[in-house]
């Protein structure tokens, strides 16, 4: 299943944080935007619903837990929208991302080892 926008926010505070309350949620949102609390908590009891959080009653708050990994949602996400946006070609994605972005040394670099890595995977192979 896919994250909405929201919903992907939500998982980066508890990603970043850890286990989290919905105060706690909310407050670091509100740092970035106008939200408010029952918007907050509606959306985390729909990503309750949905599988993507888990609810641990302590006390008298509610701590949600990210139940997706940030790795395998950034990979689902990715794999779409090279799906949908570039039909399925990555080589079409890259240029593209290069081509609009300006990336930096650094960010270079680590492309140019990551692609060094799988040329070489795929010389053993």
């Amino acid at each position: 299943m896919k994250p909405t926008d929201s919903e992907l926010e939500i998982l980066h505070v508890l990603w970043s944080g850890g286990p989290s309350t919905v105060r706690q949620v909310h407050e670091k949102l509100s740092q970035n935007r106008d939200i408010g609390y029952t918007t907050a908590l509606k959306l985390m009891q729909i990503m309750h619903e949905k599988g993507f959080v888990s609810r641990e009653e302590e006390a008298r708050s509610h701590v949600y837990t990210a139940l997706v990994s940030e790795e395998d949602t950034q990979r689902n996400l990715v794999d779409r929208f090279v799906e949908t946006a570039f039909r399925g070609s990555a080589s079409k994605l890259v240029m593209q991302l290069l081509g609009q972005h300006k990336a930096s040394r650094e960010e270079l670099d680590e492309i140019k080892i990551l692609l060094n890595k799988i040329n070489s995977a795929d010389e053993s192979n």
